[in-house]
């Protein structure tokens, strides 16, 4: 076993007990969760307080999994708001953790349920005749199983796009592809299967449009670290 995964198991099993103390201190609204993302299907190592109904051996959030897909690059996401697909407002903060060498294998987060407090700021605001409408709050799956995340993100993007896998253009699909990439989903274990499955397409056009859409992702990447020609005019080809 190498040191940096000595490292690593050290700071989780020191964090394992303080999610207890800090969930208690924060009350019963509280939930604080220690994700392992060296095992992204099953990253809860640790878990105190029930706001998105996960246990130990739960999965990430699509919150988790864009800062997988970041990988080192990845910073601390504090005070964000989200809604679970139950209706709760979620005040969360993810701190990552990083080993003496930098790189990034898990995070803390701290998710407060402040549906009431939503409710009765609304309800204060209407009183004073100062009401505004909700904010838009983006929706998020939290859940024991990790397949149910990446088919929330899967219709998320279908959503946006307003169209179905049939009703995409070549580009479209590319364009659905290396954004499941960007989000992490690929990261996760047999998600190109369940990717496909999802879409109703087979699992080597899955394994190709990821190619392909990683491959245009490289190449547009490169050439705008290219110097460009300049026309006698000054123009840009």
């Amino acid at each position: 076993m190498s040191s940096d995964t000595d490292e690593q198991d050290a700071i989780i099993a020191a964090l394992t007990p303080v999610v207890d103390g800090i969930a208690a201190t924060l009350g019963s609204f509280c939930e604080v969760v220690v994700h392992d993302f060296r095992r992204p299907e099953k990253s809860v190592v640790a878990i105190a307080g029930s706001v998105t109904g996960r246990a130990v051996g739960g999965s990430m959030s699509e919150i988790g999994m864009g800062i997988l897909a970041r990988g080192d690059e990845a910073g601390d996401e504090l005070n964000y708001l989200t809604r679970t697909r139950t209706g709760k407002i979620v005040k969360s903060s993810t701190m990552v953790l990083r080993d003496s060498s930098g790189t990034v294998f898990g995070a803390l987060c701290v998710n407060l349920d402040i549906t009431a407090v939503n409710q009765a700021h609304a309800l204060i605001g209407e009183i004073a005749g100062v009401a505004v409408g909700p904010a838009a709050v983006p929706t998020t799956t939290f859940g024991n199983d990790i397949g149910s995340v990446v088919d929330a993100i899967v219709d998320s993007h279908q959503l946006r796009q307003n169209k179905t896998w049939s009703e995409l253009d070549r580009a479209g699909r590319l364009e659905l592809f290396r954004n499941l990439d960007e989000r992490g989903v690929f990261a996760v274990r047999r998600a190109v299967e369940q990717v496909a499955a999802r879409l109703g397409i087979s699992r080597a056009s899955a394994y190709n449009y990821l190619s392909d859409a990683r491959a245009t992702l490289h190449a547009s990447t490169r050439d705008s670290t290219q110097p460009g020609i300049t026309h006698p005019d000054g123009a840009q080809p």
